[in-house]
């Protein structure tokens, strides 16, 4: 499986970013898929998740409303929407694809997504 990440930048605080995660070599759907962050200095920190076959989707409480992940089979891509963006969001953005037990994952390139005050 190669991911893809892609639509990180940078924006105002208040702002919006919708990140890609294009997949290849396999159904996305097939799998589970979670986007992590990392910023400087912190550990990397799950944000978002969804589960093969669209069991279920899961977002970081500590996000609240502001972040939601969804997937289209049709483009074998997970997007993660991000709005009212704040500094401390500031990372880069990684996805990542799991098989059903977790015992094998890979990971894409990340994305950087930077928010300024």
């Amino acid at each position: 499986v190669q991911l893809q990440a892609s639509g990180g930048g940078s924006v105002q605080s208040g702002g919006s970013l919708r990140l890609s995660c294009a997949a290849s070599g396999a159904n996305l759907r097939s799998f589970n898929i979670g986007w992590f962050r990392l910023a400087p200095g912190k550990e990397r920190e799950g944000v978002a998740c969804i589960s093969s076959g669209d069991r279920g989707t899961d977002v970081r409480d500590s996000m609240g409303d502001r972040f939601a992940i969804s997937r289209d089979n049709a483009k074998n891509s997970i997007y993660l929407q991000m709005d009212n963006l704040r500094p401390e969001d500031t990372a880069v953005y990684y996805c990542n694809a799991a098989n059903w037990d977790y015992s094998t994952e890979w990971w894409g390139q990340g994305t950087q997504v930077t928010v300024s005050s």
